[in-house]
This record gives structure tokens, sequence and C-alpha cells, in this order.
């Protein structure tokens, strides 16, 4: 099966306890797409510059992934965002933001892509979201994450663009705050309520939590039941920038590489986006990502099964 993913393709400059690094390959669709691609088949829309090159197209290339949507804008630069990173690096603080080609993107399905069996919409404005979500309406299902800035001044919008989701990841502070409430078990019921029909949040170094609801797996019992999977104790994080999009990567290319969709398997798909999350955070931009293994990949999962003592068979 194959992921179609859209969002930023980009550069980023990135302030950490461990050390400062410029212009790093990032971007939301660059480390999701390098994460599922460990799971299936992935095909990019973006939009880059002029400073988008060889060397970049090959850290796609050596994942197989199609970059054939990616939009080059000539005389132009990438998206670029610089920040940084203090004490247990929970968030980061923005210094510098540059739009660029991203200022006025506008993404297009090419007719080669129609095909995609899965659609990730990362986070972009969600008029675009909702466009891309329209021009595909026949994929067999539909994820995708959103950020403070769209709920808090976009929120009709974003409300539009839900509405069409088959599972929305995000943090437990976008959470609380799309949904006004702090108490994170009525913020995800009221979130699904605006119409998910099913919620992933993640909690950073604590792992993620999976919310159902009575359309998620029709006839399957207790998918109300939230399902919290844990995070990897690791013993140096170097840079959280691409965690999450990591984590959304392999959350959903697992996903993805069933054959069906069942409650087992969102289950074991929330370990695996850990496990990405885990390689994301080891180095600088997609430096640790970029070069894992599946070997490397099947022996964290093993090692995420031994700390939860959680059964993924459990009804």
């Amino acid at each position: 099966m194959s992921i179609l993913v859209v969002g930023s393709v980009a550069f980023d400059t990135i302030e950490t306890p461990h050390g400062k690094r410029e212009r790093c390959q990032g971007g939301a669709a660059t480390h999701f797409a390098i994460a599922a691609s460990f799971f299936t088949d992935v095909r990019v829309i973006g939009v880059v510059g002029d400073d988008f090159g060889p060397k970049q197209e090959e850290a796609f290339k050596k994942r197989n992934i199609d970059i054939s949507g990616i939009e080059h804008i000539p005389g132009e630069k990438c998206f670029h965002w610089a920040g940084s990173y203090e004490g247990a690096l929970n968030e980061a603080k923005t210094l510098q933001t540059d739009l660029n080609v991203f200022a006025d993107f506008s993404p297009k399905v090419p007719s080669n892509y129609q095909d995609s069996d899965f659609l990730f919409l990362a986070n972009i404005d969600p008029v675009l979201q909702k466009r891309v979500m329209d021009a595909m309406p026949d994929v067999k299902m539909v994820a995708g994450d959103t950020m403070n800035y769209w709920i808090a001044d976009h929120r009709d919008n974003l409300l539009k663009m839900l509405a069409g989701l088959d599972t929305l990841i995000i943090n437990d502070g976008e959470a609380r705050m799309l949904s006004g409430e702090h108490n994170l078990v009525k913020a995800a019921k009221k979130v699904i309520e605006m119409g998910p029909k099913s919620l992933v949040i993640k909690h950073g170094e604590y792992g993620a939590t999976a919310f159902f609801c009575e359309r998620s797996f029709p006839g399957t019992k207790n998918t109300t039941v939230p399902f919290r999977a844990p995070a990897l104790p690791l013993e140096e994080v170097v840079d959280p920038t691409g965690a999450g999009d990591s984590f959304a990567g392999g959350f959903y290319g697992y996903l993805a590489a069933q054959k069906e969709i069942t409650p087992r398997a969102f289950r074991t798909a929330l370990f695996y986006g850990g496990v990405m999350g885990s390689f994301a955070v080891e180095k600088f931009g997609i430096e640790r990502l970029r070069d894992a293994t599946r070997e490397e990949i099947e022996e964290r999962f093993r090692l995420f099964r031994e700390i939860s003592h959680l059964d993924l068979d459990a009804e």
C-alpha cells in the first residue's frame, strides 16, 4: 500500500545543549516520509527552491521515496525554520521563520499519485489540507496533523478539515487547546466529536495514547477505552525537532502495510511510531532516522513490548 504525504520539505537551523547545526534537512513531510518508508511505499507532495539539490534528493532516493510530486521553484529558497532548545528539550523557542517558497504553496496532486491508498496531511494550512483531501476521495484512510497556530487563528477552516479525518495526530497541548479541556480524556472525547474517527495524542518523552469511538471499528468491543504506549527511555536526546513527524510516519507507515486496519494493528502502530521517533531524536535533523535499519527497528519494537507489559491482542 502507498502513502501520499503532503507537507513541508525544509531546512532547520537547530541549537540544543548538544550543539548547533545550520540548515539541517528537515520539514514535516521529510521526517514523515523517511520514517514511513521503512514499512511501505511513500510519495511526497511539497515545494522547494534552488537550495534543494542532489544531496537532499539522495536522502529520499535512498529510501525509495517518490518525490516526483515535489515542485521546484527556480530562483527561490526552501522553507527555513530556526529554533533553540534548553533544559529538558520539551519545547523549542522559535528564533526565525522564513516561509520562502512555502508562502505560496498550493499542493497539486499529480495524476500518477491518484491511486495512492493512504493520505497523510502534515501540518499546513487546513484549507490546503481539505483541498487535497477532496481531491483524493478514494483513499482507504486519511490522517492528519495540525498545530496551535491553526487552532487559534483558523479554527473554522480547521473544523471543516477535521470532519473528514479518520485519524488526527496531535500533542497533548494541542488537544487541550482544540477542545478547551485540561483533562485529556475529556479533551479526546470533544475532539472526536468534531469529526475524527480516532485520535492519537503524543506525550513527547512519555509516549502516546490512542482514543477511539464507535465509528473507529464498528462491532469491535471496548474501542472507547484509550490505549497507551510508553516511550523508550533513551540515554541521550540530541534534537527532538522531527520526533513528532517521525512518530506519525512510523505509526501510519505500519498501518498502511497491514491487510486490514484492526484494533490490534492500531495498537501495534503506536509502538512503531515510538520506535521511529526514538531514532529521530538521537542526532540532528534526519541523520539517525535516515540511517536506521529494519533490524534496529525490530529490536527497539521488542524492547517496547518488554517495558510496556501490555497485551496488544487484548480486546
